[in-house]
C-alpha cells in the first residue's frame, strides 16, 4: 500500500503532454503575420530585406484621432464600459451605416469589437452550430476558414475564375447551397485580389439568397474606402434591403484611418443577433479599449480628408504595382480596383506559392505571401501599402527572381 501511494505520488509529479483540443490542433497561425515577423525578424538582423507582404497602412493615424484619445486618457476614460461599446460610438456608427452607406441602423444593431476579426468570430460563434456550412468564394482571405472551423462549421470553397475577374458565378453559388447552408461570405472591396464587386452582381446574388431563406451573408467591406478612381462601393445590405434581416456588416477602422493597433471594428445587423454576440463578449474579452474608441468617436465625426488622401496614395501606387507586374515574363495580373493588394499568377515553371516566396525571401530578400493561404497556390500576394520607393525596389527583385523561371 506504501509502494502504491509513493508510486501515484511520483507519477503525479510526472511532467505530462496537455491535452489540445481537436479544433485546436485543426488550427493553422496566419501566415501573413508570421511571413511579416520573420521579415522584420531578417532586417533586425542587418538583412538586406524588402518587404510587400504586410497588408497595413504605412501611415500614420491622423493627429486629430490620436488627440481624442489622448484627451480621453486625461478626462479619466480609463475604466470598464458597456460590452457593446461605447453609447456614443454605437449612435455614430449607426449614422455612418444610415447615411454614407443607406442601410438603415440604429445603435441597437452594433456590437464594437476588437477590430473586425473579432466581429467575424463573434458573428460564427453565435449563429453557427456543429457541421453549418460556410460558403467561401476564392481567393478567399486567410482567416475565413479558421474562423469558421473554430465556430465548428464547414468551410465550403467556391472557386472563381481570372478570366470573369473572380466574380462569384452564380451557377456555382446555388449549387454549394443545401441544407446545412448557413452562412455566405463576400468581400468587396476584396482580399487578396483587391476586386470591387459591381452592383448587378451583388443583385444576382441577392436573387438567389431570396430562394433560400436559412442563408445569411456576412458582407465584409474593411477596404470601402480604398477604390480605383471611377469604381465605387456597394454595401450588400443597401442592395437587398429586404434581406436586411440576414445580413450582417463587418467594418472598421484598421484600413480607412490607418488604425490597425487601436484594434477597433464593428459588427452591424439584426438586433438579436447582436445582443447574443453582445453576450458572447462580455464574457470574453468585455469591452473594447475605452479611450480607443473616443478616437474611434472622432475618425467617424472628423473630416475625411484624411482619409481621401490616403486612398488617393493607394491609388497612384496600385498602379505602380500592378504597372510594375505586367512587366515581369510569365506573371499574369487582374489588375486590381481596391484595397492595397494585387494578386498576381505564378510563370508557368514556378514551384509551388509557399516555395516560390521562400526562396524569393532566400535568394533576393523579398517577402510575399503565398496563394496557398488564400486558396490559390499558383498565385502570391503582393502588397502595395507601403511607399513608392519600396514598391519599386520589390518589384525589381521579383523580376531579377522571376528570370529564372
Amino acid at each position: 500500500m506504501v509502494l502504491k501511494r509513493t508510486f501515484l505520488k511520483e507519477m503525479a509529479q510526472m511532467p505530462h503532454p496537455q491535452k489540445i483540443s481537436t479544433r485546436a490542433v485543426s488550427l493553422k497561425p496566419s501566415l501573413t503575420l508570421a511571413i511579416a515577423a520573420k521579415a522584420k525578424e531578417l532586417m533586425r538582423e542587418g538583412k538586406d530585406i524588402c518587404s510587400l507582404s504586410e497588408g497595413e497602412p504605412d501611415f500614420d493615424t491622423p493627429d486629430f484621432i490620436v488627440e481624442a484619445a489622448i484627451k480621453a486618457l486625461k478626462d479619466g476614460e480609463t475604466r470598464y464600459g458597456p460590452a457593446a461599446g461605447d453609447p456614443e460610438l454605437r449612435e455614430a456608427i449607426a449614422l455612418k451605416l444610415s447615411k454614407s452607406n443607406n442601410i438603415p441602423t440604429s445603435s441597437e444593431n452594433i456590437l464594437v469589437t476588437n477590430g473586425g476579426k473579432q466581429a467575424i468570430y463573434n458573428l460564427f460563434q453565435v449563429i453557427l452550430d456543429q457541421d453549418s456550412e460556410v460558403i467561401i468564394p476564392s481567393p478567399y482571405w486567410l482567416s475565413y476558414p479558421q474562423i469558421t472551423k473554430l465556430a465548428g462549421g464547414q468551410p465550403v470553397i467556391i472557386n472563381s475564375s481570372p478570366k470573369e475577374d473572380f466574380s462569384i458565378n452564380e451557377t456555382t453559388l446555388e449549387a454549394a447551397i443545401n441544407d446545412k447552408t448557413r452562412l455566405l461570405i463576400l468581400n468587396s472591396p476584396g482580399n487578396p485580389t483587391g476586386r470591387v464587386m459591381k452592383r448587378k452582381e451583388m443583385e444576382i446574388i441577392a436573387e438567389i439568397l431570396r430562394k433560400y431563406p436559412h442563408v445569411s451573408v456576412m458582407s465584409d467591406e474593411i477596404y470601402e474606402y480604398l477604390l480605383a478612381n471611377g469604381e465605387r462601393h456597394h454595401s450588400f445590405a443597401n442592395v437587398a434591403p429586404d434581406l436586411a434581416n440576414r445580413i450582417f456588416t463587418v467594418n472598421g477602422f484598421a484600413k480607412g484611418w490607418a488604425m490597425t493597433g487601436w484594434r477597433i471594428g464593428y459588427l452591424a445587423g439584426n438586433k438579436e443577433v447582436i445582443k447574443v454576440a453582445t453576450a458572447l463578449q462580455s464574457q470574453s474579452t468585455s469591452n473594447v479599449c475605452s479611450f480607443a474608441q473616443k478616437g474611434a468617436l472622432a475618425a467617424l465625426i472628423g473630416p475625411m480628408e484624411c482619409v481621401q488622401e490616403m486612398a488617393k496614395s493607394y491609388n497612384f501606387r496600385r498602379e505602380l504595382l500592378s504597372n510594375g507586374i505586367e512587366t515581369i515574363k510569365g506573371m499574369k495580373l487582374v489588375r486590381p480596383s481596391g484595397a492595397f493588394y494585387a494578386f498576381p499568377k505564378l510563370p508557368p515553371n514556378s514551384p509551388n506559392s509557399v516555395e516560390f516566396c521562400k526562396e524569393a525571401l532566400d535568394q533576393v530578400g523579398l517577402a510575399l505571401v503565398p496563394g496557398i493561404a488564400f486558396g490559390d497556390d499558383r498565385r502570391v500576394r503582393i502588397s502595395c501599402a507601403t511607399s513608392n520607393i519600396i514598391i519599386t525596389d520589390g518589384i525589381n527583385r521579383l523580376k531579377e527572381f522571376a528570370l529564372q523561371f
